[in-house]
């Protein structure tokens, strides 16, 4: 599935952007949102609309958002968040995860959280990551995640990751 070229609408919905792009790799009947940069947009709005309710819309999207919107979009699959845990994050669920087909949102930033992207597969010791300010996949060392000195998404530090339970159904059903 071609996911490249499709970006956030605004600087406030790449959680959203995030949580549609999962949904879509995860459920073929929802890919159609992607037909267009139209329709991802507004599906965008949709999505941030809904799962923001108390949260100010301003201030982008909570972790507990973006895996409440995946599990809902994605016809099944349920997801769930946890803390980046610093330098000793082995990150072998989110490999895991990854491994089995799954995509895994990570929440980036500097000394706040300011950025959602979507890792979308593992090559190695390389993770491709969708960046939906550029719309483009880009290649991620996993070192650089481990270490926080992650580069070309814009931020340097993760700071959670939201995942899927992997009790729940495969990514490939």
């Amino acid at each position: 599935m071609q996911i490249s070229r499709l970006r956030q609408r605004d600087g406030t919905t790449c959680g959203p952007a995030v949580a549609v792009m999962a949904a879509a790799l995860l459920d073929p009947g929802y890919r159609p949102v992607l037909a267009g940069q139209g329709l991802f947009s507004d599906e965008q709005l949709r999505v941030h609309a809904s799962i923001n309710l108390l949260w100010p819309r301003r201030l982008g999207t909570t972790p507990t958002a973006v895996a409440r919107a995946i599990t809902v979009l994605s016809g099944g699959a349920r997801y769930r968040w946890r803390l980046w845990w610093g330098r000793r994050d082995r990150l072998c669920d989110v490999l895991d995860a990854l491994s089995a087909g799954w995509p895994v949102a990570m929440l980036v930033g500097r000394t706040i959280p300011r950025h959602w992207v979507l890792i979308v597969d593992v090559t190695g010791e390389m993770l491709h990551c969708y960046e939906p300010s550029s719309g483009e996949v880009r290649v991620l060392d996993l070192d650089a995640v481990r270490l926080a000195k992650l580069r070309n998404v814009g931020y340097p530090r993760p700071f959670a990751f939201v995942l899927p339970r992997l009790s729940t159904r495969s990514a490939t059903a």
